[in-house]
């Protein structure tokens, strides 16, 4: 595998997931790539592998097409295929897209491929922090979410099929999944940076609660 195969699949992303919703469009996926890259530094991977999974991994996110969860393996597969690419290689990423999800952890097998570990991190960390405090925000907009409802509670341990219909509102989406996410890191790097970015979220929501209350 060459850098050329990784250039044009930057180019089939960043075509495939133009005008897509701001928190999962190429930028998404570009913080994916290169934050994978800097977690791979400190581990023994298959660093092109890394590459490929982080830059397909959200293809097709299944929340924006009737949750069909094949559609992605499907177009990874197709392309990895008409760049002849080994269908060892293939079998992997298309493992790693698979089993990356918050929603499908329950599913996932025990011990994780260090690939997968180093691009699920990745993954997790854009989810928090201020880049993950304005994607929840746009994605709450763009569902016609309320942001906050002082009645409304966060419905922790949800199973699958109940995290997938949440109707829930934007500030307990954060005790429902983000603030979960720093003590699912896998990677020792991943768990230095997850700390910074959850400690900012902690901040954030104390804030929120003090201007929604008018303190």
């Amino acid at each position: 595998m060459s850098q050329n195969l990784i250039q044009t699949t930057i180019a089939f992303v960043k075509e495939k997931l133009e005008g897509a919703e701001a928190g999962h469009d190429w930028f998404h996926i570009e913080r994916v790539w290169k934050l994978s890259k800097k977690i791979a530094d400190s581990e023994t991977c298959n660093l092109q592998l890394v590459e490929l999974a982080a830059l397909l991994h959200d293809i097709a996110d299944p929340k924006f097409h009737d949750g069909d969860e094949t559609l992605a393996l499907k177009i990874s597969n197709e392309f990895l295929q008409n760049q002849n690419v080994s269908s060892d290689i293939i079998e992997q990423v298309l493992f790693i897209i698979k089993n990356i999800s918050f929603k499908n952890r329950e599913e996932a097998p025990e011990t994780l491929p260090i690939e997968l570990q180093i691009v699920q991190d990745a993954d997790r960390i854009d989810a928090i922090g201020a880049i993950g405090i304005a994607r929840t925000f746009n994605y709450g907009a763009f569902k016609n979410n309320l942001m906050y409802h002082p009645d409304i509670q966060p419905a922790l341990n949800m199973t699958k099929e109940e995290y997938k219909k949440s109707k829930g509102t934007t500030i307990n989406h954060f005790y429902e999944k983000l603030l979960l996410l720093k003590d699912m890191m896998n990677t020792e790097t991943g768990k230095k940076i997850a700390e910074e970015r959850h400690d900012f979220m902690v901040e954030f929501l104390d804030q929120f609660s003090r201007e929604w209350n008018v303190e």
